[in-house]
């Protein structure tokens, strides 16, 4: 049995402590860490077994550390949860980017990255290109402009996604770029990324547009072995439009898969 925290009670967190509760083998939840501790106790209080309330850096005291919190504070639950030599799930796997001495520090102290798939599909396949040659790698993501507001790019650049009627393209670039500007809305990008060819060569272009009800992500990868293309719909969350909800049922499938006796998949 091993111990699971969780940083975050939010679209992702409180999905995956309900699970978690409700029982996965080999899995036992024994902590969260929220920003309103009175809140987090109405949501948990119907927990078969309560977790603790504790902070950041206490939430390493378990096996596997899960972050699903803003991306304000992923330095935080990571460096500890790297530090004590922990498994460590992050849900924003575009805060990892920028901070790849995690991983370096993560190889002297024993402790294991592990990033799920997340809203996307077909990573096993973008894996599996990368050991041999690939030429290019894209990702175009369409999302409802309100899942895309408050994001620093467009603050920077004085884009009014609200007041969009169109389709209308507001990000080209890469994917170190884009997890900088759009921190809350390209973790697919950042996840693909690390599977495939890095960030830098990895190209993004994020659309605002009303006439999706769905984020969606199109892949395109040219390698050697293979040339595919592929398209995903997700249905945003309820609490937070910036997630589809997939992502928390990806989280959990990676959760899952860490004692499962078997796994499918690379």
């Amino acid at each position: 049995m091993q111990t699971v925290a969780i940083g975050g009670l939010g679209a992702i967190g409180l999905k995956l402590a309900r699970a978690l509760d409700a029982g996965v083998e080999g899995l036992r939840l024994i902590a969260v860490a929220v920003r309103d501790p009175a809140k987090a106790e109405i949501s948990l209080a119907r927990f078969r077994a309560l977790p603790r309330i504790v902070t950041l850096e206490q939430l390493a005291e378990a096996d596997i550390v899960v972050e699903a919190a803003p991306a304000a504070v992923f330095e935080r639950i990571a460096s500890a949860a790297v530090e004590a030599g922990r498994t460590f799930v992050p849900a924003s796997v575009g805060a990892l980017l920028p901070r790849m001495h995690l991983v370096r520090r993560a190889q002297e102290t024993g402790a294991r990255i592990v990033v799920p798939t997340g809203a996307l599909l077909g990573l096993d396949a973008v894996r599996a290109a990368a050991e041999g040659h690939v030429a290019s790698v894209t990702i175009e993501s369409r999302k409802p402009p309100r899942g895309l507001l408050g994001a620093p790019y467009l603050e920077q650049h004085g884009i009014d996604v609200s007041a969009i009627t169109a389709a209308q393209r507001v990000f080209e670039g890469d994917a170190f770029d884009a997890a900088a500007g759009f921190p809350a809305n390209v973790n697919v990008a950042a996840a693909l990324a690390l599977a495939g060819v890095g960030p830098h060569r990895t190209r993004v272009e994020i659309w605002a547009d009303p006439g999706v009800d769905r984020n969606t992500h199109t892949i395109r990868v040219e390698a050697d072995a293979a040339r595919f293309t592929m398209t995903i719909e997700n249905v945003p969350s309820a609490e937070n439009p910036r997630t589809g909800q997939i992502t928390a049922l990806s989280m959990l499938a990676c959760l899952r898969g860490l004692t499962a006796t078997l796994k499918v998949g690379t």
